[in-house]
């Protein structure tokens, strides 16, 4: 038995609170929040169920201080990823391992700035403590899948792995209408529209393939293009007008010997018919009638290997037919479920590349109930 905290229970920390309590190899022991209307309230309630006896606190002291194994830290980064790591420096000079999600590039710790990197591991050393980054878009569909599809390969030509997902259901208004700039004009410098932003986050995810197929990459080449919406429509969490933006692409393409080898490509859209000529999923649970006409949140992960033999497998997965959510749930899950091979392994800052295969051990089991949604807390 883990005994594990959780710090910043958002859209992915409040799945993976509820996967903890749930999960028979774990004791949820600590919670922290950021936000006022969280603190004081009791963890259970705060995902959706009966009472827990673990009260949400926005002081960290008590989690540092206190006798948790692991941290799952899920605190928001987007915008502020140097105190982010600032916090899970924290956690690991305390001498407790830390499972995130927060900053993305940190799922491949080779390939990122010594900036990021340095403190974390040397608080890692002193705390003995160790640290993984993993999630579902970088931590699952983008590097684990695959590398694992990769092992029954003759000959590899080159890896493409596309995210296409509608945004429309995702509940960071933030992220969406702020950092992506859907719903803004053309004009307004969207955060992740912005040069060398998309390499920062996803350039390591590159590396990692490379480095899991052993080859190096030499150069990395971003695109990204933008489309605005014809008409206005609403969504569930928002009004996109006529002529702001309704939907992008980012794409990077890592070359190897001159040869462009591995790609990532995300579409992101906020209604189905937006930008049709770019790549589309091939959905087979039928997305949720939200009443907003295309906005369904649907999407998937598609793999493309070209090689011998030359593969393709697309990764679906849904929460009562809303494909964002049921992305949340698995990139929480990977969270949690990864938990016990962090433990378990040698102080430092680890990758996927470090763990043994992570299972759903100990969860063949009925379904325990609906999940949270961090839309309705």
């Amino acid at each position: 038995m883990y005994n594990v905290g959780v710090w910043g229970p958002g859209s992915m920390g409040v799945i993976a609170l509820r996967g903890v309590i749930d999960h028979p190899q774990l004791r949820l022991v600590d919670l922290v929040v950021h936000s006022e209307a969280k603190a004081g309230r009791d963890a259970g309630e705060l995902c959706g169920g009966a009472p827990v006896g673990v009260t949400a606190t926005r002081d960290p002291g008590p989690m540092l201080a206190g006798d948790a194994d692991v941290v799952v830290y899920a605190a928001g980064a987007n915008l502020r990823p140097l105190e982010a790591v600032a916090d899970m420096v924290s956690i690991l000079r305390a001498g407790k391992n830390v499972v995130s999600c927060s900053v993305v590039p940190l799922v491949y710790p080779d390939a990122v700035d010594e900036a990021f990197t340095g403190p974390l591991r040397e608080a890692a050393l002193q705390g003995g403590a160790s640290f993984l980054t993993t999630g579902i878009d970088s931590g699952f569909a983008n590097d684990v899948l695959p590398l694992v599809l990769t092992g029954v390969s003759r000959a590899i030509e080159s890896v493409r792995v596309t995210e296409i997902f509608n945004y429309a259901t995702y509940p960071d208004r933030s992220a969406v209408y702020e950092i992506l700039g859907f719903g803004k004009p053309p004009e307004y410098r969207a955060f992740a529209a912005q040069p060398g932003i998309f390499t920062f986050g996803w350039g390591a995810v590159l590396h990692q393939l490379a480095a899991g197929l052993g080859v190096t990459i030499d150069t990395v080449e971003e695109d990204n293009e933008r489309v605005a919406a014809t008409e206005s429509f609403d969504t569930p969490t928002g009004h996109v007008a006529a002529g702001t933006i309704a939907a992008m692409r980012s794409t990077l393409t890592g070359y190897v010997s001159g040869r462009p080898t591995f790609v990532l490509d995300h579409v992101t859209r906020m209604r189905d018919d937006i930008a049709p000529d770019w790549p589309q999923p091939h959905i087979t649970i039928p997305p949720k009638d939200l009443g907003y006409g295309l906005a369904s949140g649907r999407g998937l992960y598609r793999v493309e290997i070209e090689g011998s033999p030359s593969m393709r497998c697309e990764f679906e997965m849904a929460e009562d037919h809303d494909h964002d959510l049921g992305a949340r749930i698995a990139g929480a899950s990977r969270m949690v479920n990864a938990i016990p091979a962090v433990c378990a392994a040698a102080p430092g800052l680890l990758s996927a590349l470090d763990l043994p295969q992570v299972t759903g051990a100990g969860l063949v089991r009925p379904v325990p109930g609906p999940p949270p949604d961090s839309r309705l807390f």
